[in-house]
């Protein structure tokens, strides 16, 4: 402390400090509003979002698998005395920081419709974007708080354009594949087609791929299916890590915080899986070429596998 104030007199000529709360083990946890110009706040349920790299957000669900109902009620309430103390018209999310005993802090808010939204309008069968418009129309809010009700579970993956082997760095290149996921309980929003380019000047993020089941089991379980089903060849994306995450003990297990890629994560853990799979793919294409002429099937073997490993990092 002594050290600190000195050096803020030293730089500054004033030597006030301010001392915070470190939070063990956060989870990033939001709260979605919606405010009428009648006066009326509601709040939507919550988001996890403690799935991130560089402090920003991969994987999002609705709700949270540690709130309980009560937690959530309260943190709800803290959420609509926010927006009800600067009069917040429109949708808004209420950001806090939980704990690992579940005491939960402000953090901020943020007065716009946020990326994540998708798996809010999963569970609660509400349209934010046609709400948001209604209430710029000045009409008040067709529902109450009591009307809302939590309808199974949601999650949503970026599907950022980013090596996940090479801390996540962006990549560009041409999408000479594109195919998208679809079923029962899946939703796309993206932005680009096959044959189109990602270029460096805008945020990597290609889609939003967003899944909802009767519980949160179905949801991670559709998800993966989802990813698998989702054809990305041309850059590199964060597919193949939202699949890990999924597929971890400690996702599935709810037990995570914010610091789940730096106490989970290796580039590695990636490259052994394709490793893997790069053997099965060799022994697949070489009993279909079994009944070719020797020469031929040792080249075609090796000319398909080859362009296997170069495209397979690139898919899901």
């Amino acid at each position: 402390m002594k050290l600190a104030v000195s050096e803020a007199t030293s730089a500054f000529g004033d030597g006030s400090v301010f001392i915070e709360k470190y939070v063990t083990e956060p989870r990033h946890i939001e709260i979605q509003i919606l405010g009428d110009t009648h006066g009326n706040i509601v709040y939507i349920f919550e988001r996890e979002c403690s799935i991130q790299r560089r402090h920003q957000k991969v994987i999002e669900e609705a709700p949270s698998s540690v709130l309980t109902p009560e937690l959530r009620a309260k943190m709800g309430e803290c959420a609509v005395n926010v927006g009800k103390a600067c009069d917040y018209v429109g949708a808004g999310t209420v950001e806090f920081l939980v704990d690992d005993k579940l005491n939960f802090y402000f953090l901020e808010m943020n007065t716009r419709l946020q990326v994540e939204h998708p798996v809010t309008e999963m569970i609660s069968g509400i349209d934010l974007v046609k709400e948001q418009i209604k209430v710029a129309r000045g009409e008040k809010l067709s529902f109450q708080q009591s009307d809302l009700k939590i309808n199974g579970h949601s999650l949503e993956v970026r599907v950022y354009a980013e090596d996940p082997c090479n801390n996540f760095l962006p990549d560009i290149g041409k999408l000479s594949t594109y195919r998208i996921p679809k079923g029962p309980g899946v939703r796309v929003d993206d932005g680009f087609e096959e044959g189109m380019d990602i270029p460096i000047y805008y945020d990597p993020m290609i889609a939003k791929l967003v899944v909802h089941g009767k519980d949160r089991e179905e949801a991670i379980a559709r998800m993966l299916r989802a990813i698998d089903d989702y054809k990305i060849v041309g850059v590199e994306t964060t597919l193949p890590f939202c699949s890990f995450v999924l597929n971890h003990k400690a996702f599935i297990s709810g037990k995570f915080d914010t610091g789940f890629v730096n106490n989970h994560f290796k580039p590695e853990f990636l490259n052994k899986s394709n490793e893997k799979e790069e053997e099965i793919a060799a022994l697949f294409v070489a009993k279909l070429l079994s009944d070719k002429p020797k020469s031929k099937k040792i080249s075609q073997t090796a000319e398909v596998v080859s362009s296997w490993k170069r495209n397979r990092t690139s898919e899901s």
